[in-house]
């Protein structure tokens, strides 16, 4: 018994594994694919070059695959690919990419897009990210594993969001984001570090507290950045997320949140 919806279209060229479910009224273009297990549900509409992995779930009134809104783009067949086990809830856009970046937005594994996100064209997520209801991030934005972004978070373009961190709801984020710091406000300023995450990640007291030191290195202690980035050296060598804090910083090219 076929799992298309008999008021589902679909072109004949799209690749879909024999399980993938799609709901009424749901429209799959030419040039995508749906892995094993994935889950369309009704009114989404998937447009390609589009490659979707393995047991994702896409909620009703989604746009995956559109061409981007960048006003350069003139209708490059560029791509879009997402990986497994992704959860997209009601209304989000998902934009191609363009040929000025790499012609590719690109989102990793066990991501959970609540209702009404938007990622724009060339942006690259990674893994375990939450996207709050309404987070936008805007054209080349790169956001790293296990980040979390609140509820009407907004991303200028070709900032990065390091590994777990943490935007409050509300936030506007104008400058990258180091790993593990926590941000709010309009613009965007540091607050912290998302302690609470690295204890739900089982990380040890000695290892929250020498990232407590760091993230006080940087941001409490009046050092120039270069003085701070030389005093993270030796625990750099010592705890690796340490390593990431800093490697985050030292590959900003907008400046970091302060």
């Amino acid at each position: 018994m076929s799992r298309i919806h008999p008021q589902a279209i679909v072109d004949p060229s799209a690749r879909l594994a024999d399980d993938v479910e799609v709901g009424p009224w749901s429209l799959i273009g030419p040039d995508v694919e749906i892995g094993a297990g994935s889950v369309i549900g009704p009114h989404v509409v998937i447009k390609g070059p589009t490659r979707i992995g393995q047991r994702n779930r896409i909620f009703q009134f989604s746009s995956v695959g559109e061409d981007c809104q960048d006003k350069k783009y003139a209708g490059e067949p560029t791509r879009l690919e997402i990986g497994d086990d992704n959860v997209i809830r009601e209304g989000c856009t998902l934009h191609r990419g363009t040929v000025q970046d790499k012609s590719l937005t690109s989102i990793g594994n066990r991501n959970l897009l609540m209702a009404y996100v938007h990622v724009a064209h060339d942006c690259v997520l990674g893994n375990d990210i939450i996207m709050a209801n309404n987070a936008t991030i805007a054209g080349h934005v790169q956001v790293g594993d296990g980040a979390i972004l609140g509820g009407y978070t907004t991303v200028h373009q070709f900032c990065h969001i390091g590994p777990w961190s943490m935007s409050a709801a509300i936030s506007a984020v104008f400058k990258d984001i180091p790993a593990y710091v926590m941000v709010g406000g309009n613009p965007a300023s540091a607050h912290g570090m998302n302690f609470e995450g690295m204890r739900r990640r089982g990380y040890s007291p000695e290892l929250v507290a020498a990232l407590r030191r760091a993230y006080k290195v940087v941001y409490r202690q009046g050092l120039t950045m270069q003085q701070a980035l030389e005093a993270l050296q030796a625990s750099a060598e010592q705890y690796p997320e340490i390593a990431v804090y800093r490697d985050s910083i030292l590959a900003s090219t907008r400046g970091i949140t302060r």
